[in-house]
């Protein structure tokens, strides 16, 4: 919500100063998001009068004008050469004095004027753009002011640039506060100042013409006002006021009709729509639309609406979305005679989400989604017809108003003692009642408890603690004591077997990775992909339709940021990410990660892309392959040793993925991207990938104390051939199953282009390094030779492996 100082005040006008109106609003629960003033700071700008404008005689695009400055200029007109392009005899525009001070260059400076010659003629001041004075972009010729300006005012002065804009951050509770009106009446429950109330005079009809309508929707359409207006003149001009005033809520003119409309929105918070009666069709319908039906928009986008969707239509079309924006069909033109002014109440329910559904927003579906007052729709239809008679011209008609279905006005109870408790101050009865009397809230009072009735534009009061927010929020939050918490305090201390996510967070930025967040909802698209989920959890209001589901997977969001970061030349990705998925499971129970029907664990996971290391001298640059992230893992995981068995998983490619196992439970996945979906995501290369259960990854072993041995290890060295099938796992776990083998590492592989003596072509030859040790006792030789012959043994049976000879 945006508008300026100056208008506030004209509602409602304490004596406070910019700041402190800001920081009480602010305190209040509209936090002021930013103050800027209208215009930067300048001075001896004064209004004149170009009486004429000659060519420079020494340059084609400068003119020596002479300028009437009014009293600023006691000595007759100033001469100035100017360049404008639209210097010409009998405009106004703004004029810098010799010793005028403008806005500040590039430099910082200030920009001072003195008398100047150019290219031999003296010039006694500058005409000014609008971007020379800091008031708008434009600098593409001197501002031009009103005929009426008067000669030699300062320019500050008669612009009224010595204003401030606010912009405020409203919670959605605050629909009452989206516009000037709204804003004052609240300010004026704040501080006590006089409001300023407005009155609509009715607008008296001149002729009976009415726009038959029928509303067919009470659960869309509460209340329908309107009234038809004849003869009026599109190609009228915005009077300067309504343009400035709408330029400092950030809005640009457009037309006459058009600023109308936004202008009372602004100013009272009603959105209202203007119909070009002589397109409507016989009449209006309010109505849910009919699945098929097509709409083309004022914004030029064609949308299709079904019975979810709340639509104006006239006899033929659909000429409406209800409540969000108007058709293009029924759109006011310059060709425009005759207009239909319509102000209805539509049920917050029956907008909410419809914008985002078509992704666009609009003002009136962000006022008409938080509830705007249903009481006033004739009396604003009243203040847009007299401004449409006042700048348009035209006669105007009789009244329509249909009520069909309003908001109860449920009263909420209060109760002086809960307010203290929940507030953590005494808080009397008085005080409440005094609170909600400034608010203009009706209640009533037995002792202990008030009941309040909500007036028309509260929305926001339903329960209890709406009404106590109300009471601290207008006493002052700044009233509240500064108070320590008191509670008993009882340390969590972790067990030692397991470490912290931070710790874990380090170890993987340890590993080169970099920590990204992500949104726990992704695109249903991503997540049928890379999750193989065809029934995900669905979010029942989305802010955007590629953030429609939640994920059961880590692997999309990290995919998403890979993508993010390519597309900014990011030569070498590696991120992680700990965070919650969501999975289906009828087994699961409430409690504290769980919903029925519903688990939510967290996971961690990481992804790899590009080189493997750094650019540097040592080392060629490389790829980061399968055994460069399955390391990462088992250093993440250490001391444990983690088996990795062939799998496969929805989002890895289906020759290069593993099981992650961890004590013989499988607590995770790792491998390359898909080559179906590298292609669909449209990568250069695949990366890898690997997700694992947080408490898994979480878990690590106390240490425990293990003597140095006395006695000497033995290293034997033995060249196996095996055939292709045979796994690496299968073959080590078959000769370290004996106490003296410490361990057995496999340190050479021989794969022959074909077949030589000893090897078939689907054997290979396996070099491993036995490491033998008894703790107790030291080894012979003989016990060393059986042990290793047991063994080979051993692997020839479970393998059928053979010495290589």
């Amino acid at each position: 919500m945006q508008f300026p100082e100056s208008w506030l005040r004209e509602f409602c006008n304490p004596e406070l100063s910019t700041q402190a109106l800001a920081d009480l609003l602010t305190m209040a629960g509209m936090e002021v998001e930013e103050l800027r003033p209208v215009a930067p700071p300048f001075a001896g700008v004064v209004v004149a009068q170009i009486l004429s404008a000659e060519p420079h005689p020494q340059a084609d695009r400068l003119r020596v004008c002479q300028v009437d400055a009014g009293a600023a200029s006691p000595g007759g007109p100033l001469q100035i050469v100017c360049g404008a392009p639209n210097a010409r005899p009998g405009i106004r525009v703004p004029l810098a004095m010799v010793g005028a001070q403008l806005p500040p260059g590039a430099d910082g400076q200030p920009f001072k004027i003195g008398v100047g010659k150019l290219r031999g003629v003296e010039s006694h001041g500058m005409l000014c753009s609008a971007k020379e004075l800091g008031v708008a972009d434009d600098h593409g010729g001197l501002l031009e002011l009103a005929a009426d300006a008067p000669l030699g005012s300062s320019i500050r002065d008669w612009l009224r640039l010595d204003d401030t804009v606010f912009t405020l951050k409203l919670t959605p509770n605050l629909g009452h506060c989206l516009s000037v009106y709204g804003i004052a009446r609240e300010l004026s429950a704040l501080t006590g100042a006089p409001l300023k109330t407005p009155t609509f005079a009715p607008v008296q009809p001149v002729h009976e013409q009415r726009l038959p309508v029928e509303v067919l929707a009470s659960d869309l359409c509460g209340r329908f006002s309107g009234r038809v207006v004849r003869g009026v003149d599109t190609q009228a001009k915005t009077p300067a006021w309504m343009v400035e005033r709408l330029a400092r809520c950030g809005q640009r003119s457009v037309t006459a009709l058009v600023d109308i409309s936004n202008y009372v929105m602004f100013e009272y918070g009603r959105p209202s729509h203007i119909f070009d009666l002589d397109k409507i069709h016989d009449k209006l319908v309010v109505r849910w639309g009919w699945p098929g039906e097509t709409l083309k928009l004022l914004n030029g986008s064609t949308i299709e609406v079904d019975e979810q969707v709340g639509v104006i239509a006239d006899a033929q079309a659909v000429e409406s979305l209800a409540g969000i924006m108007g058709g293009d069909a029924t759109a006011v033109s310059d060709d425009t005679r005759n207009v239909y002014v319509e102000a209805a109440f539509w049920w917050p329910e029956a907008v909410a989400g419809r914008s985002r559904r078509f992704n666009f927003a609009t003002d009136a579906g962000h006022r008409f989604e938080r509830g705007v007052d249903p009481a006033l729709t004739v009396q604003h239809v009243e203040r847009i017809t007299q401004l449409i008679l006042d700048i348009c011209g035209g006669q105007a008609g009789p009244m329509d108003d249909q009520t069909l279905a309003l908001p109860p006005a449920t009263p909420v109870t209060l109760r002086a003692a809960r307010a203290s408790k929940v507030i953590g101050m005494p808080v009397t009865q008085t005080q409440c009642a005094d609170v909600f009397r400034r608010l203009g809230l009706d209640f009533s009072e037995v002792p202990g408890c008030l009941s309040v009735t909500p007036p028309s534009w509260r929305f926001d009061l339903k329960i209890e603690e709406d009404l106590i927010e109300e009471v601290i929020r207008v006493i002052g939050y700044d009233k509240l004591p500064t108070t320590p918490p008191l509670a008993p305090m009882t340390a969590r201390v972790r067990a030692e077997a397991r470490r912290s996510p931070f710790a874990l967070r380090r170890s993987l930025a340890a590993l080169d990775y970099l920590e990204t967040i992500n949104f726990s909802f992704v695109e249903a698209r991503m997540e049928q992909d890379l999750g193989g989920n065809a029934d995900p959890v669905r979010v029942l209001n989305p802010i955007a339709a590629p953030l429609a589901v939640m994920r059961s997977t880590l692997m999309g969001s990290l995919v998403q940021v890979l993508r993010h970061n390519l597309s900014r030349k990011a030569p070498r990705v590696r991120v992680f990410e700990i965070g919650r998925v969501f999975v289906r499971d009828p087994a699961a129970a409430d409690g504290e990660r769980a919903v029925a029907g519903l688990r939510q664990p967290m996971r961690v996971g990481g992804l790899a892309w590009g080189a493997a290391e750094p650019a540097q001298w040592g080392s060629r640059e490389r790829p980061v392959d399968f055994y460069d992230i399955k390391g990462d893992i088992e250093a993440l995981l250490a001391p444990r040793r983690p088996h990795f068995v062939a799998d496969s998983h929805p989002a890895l490619h289906p020759g290069r993925c593993a099981r992650i196992e961890l004590q013989g439970r499988a607590i995770g996945h790792v491998g390359e991207l898909h080559p179906r979906w590298r292609l669909a995501y449209e990568l250069i290369h695949a990366p890898l990938l690997f997700e694992l259960d947080l408490d898994a990854a979480l878990d690590t072993p106390v240490p425990v104390f293990a003597a140095v041995s006395r006695q000497q290890a033995a290293l034997r060295d033995l060249a196996l051939v095996v055939n292709d099938k045979v796994s690496h796992d299968a073959l080590m776990a078959s000769l370290a199953d004996d106490p003296l083998i410490l361990s057995a590492t496999l340190f050479d592989v021989y794969k022959p282009a074909k077949a030589v003596a000893g090897l078939a072509a689907d054997e290979r030859s396996l070099a491993v390094r036995l490491e033998l040790l008894d703790f107790d006792n030291t080894l012979t030789d003989g016990r060393i030779d059986n042990a290793v012959a047991a063994a080979v043994a051993r692997v020839q049976s479970a393998c059928g492996a053979r010495l290589r000879t």
